[in-house]
C-alpha cells in the first residue's frame, strides 16, 4: 500500500513539529491557569498569552486590544451576531450575505435577521461590487472554500462604506488566512474572524478581531472579564478581556504563534496545484469547477457520485474532501449538489501530486 497522502488542508492543516513541541512542553513543564494566579508560573503563562496576542495582532495589522480569543470561526461568527444584537437593541437590521458564504458565516444571521439580502456575484462568481445592496450589516467571505479565489475585500468594504458609512462589515477569513495577507486596517472592516487549525495550530482556538471594542456590548458573562461587582453594579475590564469570560484555551493559544511562523514560510503550493489542475483538465470524465489560479482544485467526476469517488480515493490512501463543503449556496449556483476538493499544505510533495493524479485517472477512465 502506498503512503497516506493528505490533501485536505482547507478542512484542517496537519500540525507542524514546532506547534506539537511547544504545546507538549507547555503541558509537561509550564502549565498553569491564565489570569487567575499570582505565582511565578501563572505570571509566565499570562506573559505567553500576551505575547501570542501580540503576534496575532502583528500578523493581521491590529493592536492587542482588538484581538479576542474564540474557539474558532464558527464560534466567532455566532458571537458577533449576539454582540451586535446586545448593542443595537430593538432594531430590525437588514443583513447582506452572499452565495460564497460558509454555513457558519450565514446561518447565524439567517436564523436571526428578518431582513436578509443577497449580494449578487458576477460572471466569475466574485462579489459584484457594482451591485451591492443596501444593508446595515454585511457578511463578506474573503475566500470561498469551494472556489479558492480571494475576494477584493478592501474594494468591497470601500463600496459598502460609500453607500452607508455606518454599515457593519464582518469578514470571514477562515480560508483566506492560509494564502493571503490579512490587513484589517487597510480593509477597514469592523470584525474579522479565522481559525487556528486552518494554518497548523490546534483545534479549539480562533481569532475575532473587533475594530472598536469599546463600542460593543459583551455577549456572555463569567470569570476573567469582571473588574468589579458592587451590588447590582458591574464594571468590566477593558478589551480584550471583557469579551473573554471563562478559562481560555491556553494550550492552543501558546501554540498559535508557532503555527503562524511556520505557515508564513510556506510558498503556498501553487506548483502542485498547477500540475494537478493541468493533468485533470486533460481528463474527459472530470468537470473542473475552479480556475487554474485558485488555491484549491474543486471538480466533479461526471460518471460517479462524489461520495463514491471520495471513498475510492480513501481506499487508495488519499484524503480529499467531498460533499457540499458546508457551502450549499455556491454549489447550487454552480448547478451541482456537491464536489471533490483537493487542497495542499507544506507537507505535500510533487510525488504526492503525481500519485493523486494517477489514482484519479484510474478511477474516472
Amino acid at each position: 500500500m502506498n503512503k497516506f497522502v493528505y490533501m485536505d488542508a482547507s478542512a484542517s492543516w496537519l500540525k507542524p513539529q514546532p506547534v506539537i513541541e511547544k504545546q507538549s512542553e507547555f503541558l509537561r513543564d509550564m502549565y498553569a491557569n491564565a489570569g487567575r494566579g499570582v505565582c511565578a508560573r501563572a505570571g509566565h503563562v499570562d506573559a505567553m498569552i500576551n505575547d501570542a496576542r501580540q503576534r496575532v495582532a502583528d500578523f493581521i495589522g491590529a493592536e492587542i486590544k482588538n484581538i479576542v480569543w474564540t474557539s474558532g470561526t464558527t464560534d466567532a461568527c455566532n458571537r458577533i451576531v449576539n454582540i451586535i444584537k446586545n448593542t443595537i437593541v430593538n432594531k430590525n437590521l437588514t443583513v447582506a450575505v452572499s452565495d460564497l458564504d460558509h454555513h457558519s458565516a450565514r446561518l447565524p444571521w439567517q436564523n436571526y435577521a428578518k431582513n436578509l439580502v443577497i449580494m449578487p456575484l458576477d460572471t466569475n462568481f466574485n462579489i459584484d461590487v457594482n451591485n451591492i445592496p443596501a444593508a446595515d450589516v454585511y457578511v463578506i467571505t474573503a475566500m470561498s472554500n469551494v472556489l479558492g479565489i480571494a475576494q477584493n475585500v478592501e474594494k468591497i468594504i470601500s463600496v459598502i462604506k460609500q453607500k452607508n458609512p455606518n454599515a457593519i462589515t464582518i469578514v470571514d477569513a477562515a480560508q483566506f488566512v492560509a494564502h493571503n495577507k490579512i490587513d484589517v486596517k487597510k480593509w477597514g472592516c469592523d470584525f474579522c474572524v479565522f481559525s487556528g487549525h486552518k494554518i497548523g495550530s490546534d483545534t479549539g482556538i480562533g481569532v475575532m478581531y473587533i475594530k472598536n471594542p469599546e463600542n460593543w456590548a459583551v455577549d456572555k458573562f463569567g470569570g476573567g472579564m469582571v473588574n468589579r461587582v458592587k451590588d447590582t453594579e458591574l464594571i468590566l475590564n477593558k478589551s480584550p478581556e471583557k469579551f473573554e469570560a471563562g478559562t481560555l484555551p491556553i494550550t492552543q493559544i501558546i501554540g498559535l504563534p508557532y503555527a503562524i511562523d511556520y505557515m508564513t514560510q510556506w510558498d503556498g503550493g501553487a506548483d502542485l496545484i498547477h500540475f494537478m489542475y493541468d493533468k485533470l483538465s486533460e481528463m474527459e470524465n472530470i468537470k473542473l469547477l475552479t480556475t487554474r489560479d485558485a488555491t484549491i482544485i474543486s471538480f466533479i467526476p461526471t460518471k460517479m457520485h462524489v461520495l463514491d469517488f471520495g471513498a475510492l480515493m480513501g481506499a487508495n490512501n488519499i484524503c480529499v474532501r467531498v460533499g457540499n463543503m458546508c457551502a450549499s449556496w455556491i454549489h447550487k449556483k454552480l448547478g451541482v449538489d456537491g464536489s471533490v476538493r483537493i487542497s495542499v499544505g507544506p507537507w505535500n510533495t510533487m510525488d504526492d501530486a503525481v500519485y493523486v493524479v494517477d489514482v484519479i485517472k484510474s478511477l474516472v477512465d
